[in-house]
């Protein structure tokens, strides 16, 4: 199944059950049911068993998957088995974060460099990876065919760093800029909105202090 049919919720809760099931570790058991998995996570069994319907591995009644399969089937699926390149722009310290995070590369995302136009980090380093001038950014992504991008400044330049890396052949990009982007309809673009996810767990904790 191809993954651009897949409704985006369901692209999002995948990752979480292949964290979860990774978590299991040496307790894992050799086989495990959709049911298993949405009580563990608190989901519903019957959106969960719809999730994993896109996977190549099937469930077997009684028995469930086969839990390696389906933890490879879930790598697979989301590409975790290759490596993608990305690019940071704004290597100020949710850049510099980002760069440093060794995690990604559980993920299969690799971040080659940053760019800024602060004359006192250009030329610099984080974590072994180079920080570099603005006007360097759509050639290295057109000559090293880097497609993902991650955009860390303010939100007054986002839209101008997202042309920029249009530019230069990307084609996702994970935009913490507080700013809905404008881009060609072929680039996908995921806001990632701190205040937005604050409100959800502000409201939460007022909604269980009223009861």
């Amino acid at each position: 199944m191809a993954v651009s049919s897949i409704p985006r919720q369901t692209l999002m809760r995948l990752p979480v059950y292949l964290s979860y099931l990774k978590g299991l570790g040496a307790q894992a058991p050799a086989n495990i049911s959709s049911a298993a998995i949405a009580a563990a996570l608190n989901l519903g069994p019957v959106q969960v068993r719809k999730d994993l319907a896109c996977l190549p591995c099937t469930g077997r009644p009684k028995t469930g998957y086969v839990t390696t399969e389906l933890i490879r089937a879930l790598e697979h699926f989301l590409g975790y088995d290759d490596t993608a390149n990305a690019i940071v722009v704004g290597a100020g310290k949710l850049g510099r974060s980002l760069m440093s995070y060794s995690g990604f590369a559980h993920y299969g995302l690799n971040i080659l460099a940053a760019f800024d136009t602060d004359p006192t980090l250009v030329g610099t380093q984080c974590d072994g990876k180079p920080i570099l001038a603005m006007d360097k950014l759509v050639d290295l992504c057109s000559r090293l065919g880097v497609h993902i991008g991650i955009i860390t400044v303010p939100a007054e330049a986002a839209q101008s760093v997202c042309d920029l890396m249009v530019r230069g052949g990307i084609l996702a990009i994970w935009n913490f800029a507080p700013v809905r982007l404008s881009a060609p309809g072929d680039v996908l673009i995921h806001n990632e909105n701190m205040a937005s996810s604050l409100a959800v767990l502000s409201r939460h904790l007022a909604e269980r202090f009223k009861q």
